[in-house]
């Protein structure tokens, strides 16, 4: 019984699959009669080169021809057929072999004897790369000059290798690997004819074996027919016939990686190794996964548009995939395992490699690159970040008017009493006589005033009145930042995830997220990442007082981010942050400010209000050269200065909240 690739092998330019590009210039050629003496068929082995030559001898010596469409009937078509015993007027030398200058010499001298039955006399060369350079000198002047009865076919998988003096008498026809569609669909109509049933997942195994080639393609199919029983093609057997690694497996392996699973990602791998697969072709075939990953996660309908050669239920499976490990996480994926897979060539232990490897999957903070720092993004958004830390959403205040704030302070009642905590220190000095209720004034922190000056502990002092508590509307959870795009730069992501970087800082340190709540990220390159302040004292004060460091932990904790981080003033840094499209003048306000009363006469005129326009400098009742008590060094008064420029900003979000946390 003949090979499948013997038995189909095509007969007329018609029947040959996926080479157009050829078969329908060589038939317009026939059928205008403009037929050159010498051609030059390329291309990769099994794609129809030597079965187009022969077509192209059948459709020259045909008893109607030159034709596109031969007869099929009469003695030169019966005889060149893919069956037929071969014509004494076309004849195929293997340059293999017969590449030598004695051969070609031979051949030149035979060349001149006229055709015996039919029209032409053609030589049909397979693997001409392999005639040698004297063999082509040999035969160029046979090829420039021939006899009218003389054609020439030259098929080769090295076109290069032909000597230019006898490529530039040739006409050159490119042929290309047979796309995958093309072969499933040539293969479907032979087990058809054949009567062989199968399940669906077969073809694909056996396309993908055979890289476009119909030969390969149909020499792998024709081995599992041969292995097959009643039943007719098996998944199981063709997955353990030619290799390849289990669906399950991949699957398996890929939702680890999404969900930074480590102890199932290893046990795959202990599975791959137990079973025998070598772990590079895992690898190779781990690595078409994520390819098919990738495509699907940048157009969502690749299977129904015909980018990959999918069922429907695999593709949505895959989907679901792509979209839980994200775009740069698949794409920092695919350049780890193929960076891996180049060096599991001749290594001595390719399963150490293969663990390493995916490793380095599961841990993208252990990179600085741009790709890891997407990945680390998407992770951290969509809420699968390995960080221990657990960051809550911050709720966000709701727009309100100024008219309202009479009925929401009358909604709202007065803050219970803080506890008392026990304890055995001696009671502080009693307070000075408490200001008029009409002019209260912003009290200073206790470490910068004089111990006359310090009110009495939280549990002497009586409750605020119920006209100065600031109303809350019912907080609303932010919704979700979307996903960064795999084309975004570093910045933009930070961006994008800038409320749950927030979020962060505030369990750290409250003050160092009310100042960043007026930042914009600027620009983060080489390392230095650049905030923008909406004035310079703000900018002082986030700088000085250490809350700089707030921010550079959280970066590092969460996202596996060191940086230096540098301020500038200037601007409005609300237009940067992700959401604010609209102008500063259209938002609605974050926090109602009430009117700051007058300054007293017992009150230091940096705390007058708002805008602290006078330096720090000592009470006017303490002694010359003498320090209050709990007050700062002179060393430290300038660095307390640029602190003191931004009360204004702790004042107007949490009035008298931060005053008693700082007290406390």
């Amino acid at each position: 019984m003949a090979a499948l690739y013997r038995k189909y092998r095509p007969a007329t330019f018609a029947e040959v699959r996926g080479q157009e590009h050829v078969t329908g210039p060589l038939q317009q050629a026939l059928r205008t009669g403009r037929i050159n003496h010498a051609y030059l068929f390329s291309g990769p082995r099994g794609c129809g080169k030597t079965s187009s030559a022969r077509i192209l001898a059948r459709s020259l010596n045909c008893v109607k021809g030159p034709t596109p469409e031969p007869c099929g009937v009469c003695d030169s078509c019966v005889a060149l057929a893919p069956s037929g015993p071969g014509s004494i007027d076309v004849i195929e030398i293997d340059a293999a072999s017969h590449g030598g200058v004695d051969d070609a010499r031979e051949l030149r001298e035979r060349a001149f004897y006229t055709p015996v039955s039919g029209r032409f006399k053609i030589y049909i060369i397979d693997e001409a790369h392999m005639v040698t350079q004297q063999g082509f000198n040999a035969l160029l002047k046979l090829v420039e000059e021939p006899p009218p009865h003389l054609k020439f076919i030259f098929a080769t998988t090295e076109p290069e290798k032909v000597i230019p003096t006898i490529r530039s008498r040739t006409h050159h026809y490119p042929f290309r690997l047979v796309p995958p569609s093309v072969l499933r669909e040539l293969m479907q109509d032979i087990l058809r004819k054949e009567g062989v049933a199968g399940e669906e997942a077969v073809l694909p195994l056996v396309v993908r074996a055979g890289a476009g080639s119909v030969r390969d393609s149909l020499s792998i199919l024709d081995q599992l027919l041969a292995g097959s029983d009643e039943s007719g093609l098996s998944y199981e057997r063709a997955v353990s016939l030619l290799g390849f690694t289990d669906a399950s497996l991949l699957d398996e392996i890929a939702d680890a990686f999404a969900a930074a699973d480590g102890a199932a990602v290893f046990r795959v791998v202990n599975r791959v190794i137990e079973g025998g697969h070598e772990p590079r072709r895992f690898a190779a075939d781990l690595l078409d996964r994520l390819r098919d990953l990738i495509v699907l996660a940048a157009v969502p309908d690749a299977a129904a548009s015909g980018l990959l050669d999918l069922p429907p239920d695999r593709a949505e499976l895959m989907a679901r995939q792509a979209d839980r490990f994200g775009q740069a996480g698949l794409a920092r994926a695919a350049e780890i395992v193929s960076t891996g897979l180049d060096q599991m060539r001749g290594a001595t232990s390719p399963r150490l490699l293969l663990e390493l490897m995916c490793a380095q999957v599961l841990l993208p903070a252990a990179a600085t690159d741009e790709k890891s720092l997407l990945a680390r993004l998407e992770r951290l958004e969509k809420g699968t970040s390995a960080a221990p830390r657990q960051v809550p959403q911050s709720p966000r205040r709701p727009p309100h008017s100024a008219s309202d704030d009479d009925a929401e302070r009358a909604r709202v009642p007065s803050p219970p009493a803080r506890p008392v905590p026990q304890s055995a220190e001696p009671a502080r000095p009693a307070p000075q006589p408490a200001r008029p209720a009409a002019e209260p004034q912003p009290a200073r922190p206790a470490a910068e005033r004089p111990e006359s000056a310090r009110p009495a502990p939280p549990a002497a002092r009586p409750a605020p009145e119920p006209a100065r508590v600031r109303a809350a509307a019912p907080a609303s959870p932010p919704a979700a930042p979307a996903p960064a795009a795999a084309g975004a730069s570093a910045a933009d992501s930070l961006r994008q995830s800038w409320d749950a970087i927030l979020d962060a800082v505030k369990q750290e340190r409250r003050v160092a997220w009310i100042l960043l709540s007026h930042a914009s990220v600027l620009s983060l390159e080489d390392g230095i990442l650049t905030l923008r302040f909406p004035r310079e004292g703000d900018m002082k004060a986030f700088s000085v007082s250490g809350h700089d460091a707030v921010l550079k932990r959280v970066l590092s904790t969460d996202l596996g981010l060191n940086v230096t981080i540098k301020g500038v003033a200037g601007g409005d840094a609300q237009t940067g942050r992700p959401g604010t499209g609209a102008p500063a003048a259209a938002r609605p306000p974050a926090v109602r400010r009430d009117p700051v009363p007058a300054p007293s006469e017992s009150a230091p005129p940096e705390f007058a209000g708002p805008e602290f326009t006078e330096p720090y400098d000592e009470p006017d009742d303490m002694p010359p050269g003498e320090v209050a008590p709990d007050e700062p060094s002179p060393d430290d008064r300038a660095v307390r200065n640029a602190e003191l420029t931004g009360m204004d900003l702790i004042q107007r979000e949490l009035g008298g909240q931060v005053i008693g946390e700082f007290e406390g």
